[in-house]
């Protein structure tokens, strides 16, 4: 079986990330979204939050599980006999980063990484307009799934935009 994982913050998931998780899911038979767990970033979501929101977003992908890391993504796939990274890439200034993990990982634990360019229809997002823009009251509908667009109103709601 090829097993594949595509790792990240997911601080929200969006309709980009679900673009790459749905051709990831495609080119392995198992897709892992390993979910990072990050205690010098404060994320607008808890981490059991990601989890679920990422859960219910992936729901209609058979092959596709959520798990969390923390530390060296190769600690997380050695651990699980992973052997392939799959990114998203949605510009030059990605890959320029992106290509040093990759390099990285491999040197550290021979895992090699495939990227996926981005579909251009999603090619502006990022969890970082995501968030701005529904800060503000934008209608983030479209760009990120449903239950996130709503957890994204609730969060806000409750915050006052802060």
């Amino acid at each position: 079986m090829r097993s594949a994982v595509c790792p990240g913050s997911f601080d929200p998931v969006t309709n980009g990330h679900v673009d790459v998780f749905t051709r990831a899911s495609d080119m392995a038979d198992q897709v892992t979204i390993a979910v990072l767990v990050n205690r010098t970033k404060q994320s607008l979501f808890s981490l059991d939050e990601r989890v679920a929101l990422l859960t219910a977003s992936v729901a209609h992908l058979p092959n596709v599980t959520v798990d969390v890391f923390e530390g060296l993504l190769v600690e997380w796939c050695r651990a699980h006999g992973v052997k392939h990274v799959i990114k998203g890439l949605r510009a030059v200034s990605d890959f320029d980063y992106e290509l040093q993990m990759a390099q990285l990982n491999f040197r550290l634990a021979e895992v090699e990484t495939a990227f996926v360019s981005t579909n251009p229809k999603y090619s502006f997002l990022s969890s970082s307009i995501v968030k701005e823009v529904a800060r503000y009251g934008g209608d983030v509908s479209g760009l990120v799934p449903d239950a996130v667009s709503d957890a994204l109103r609730a969060k806000f709601a409750t915050t006052g935009g802060a």
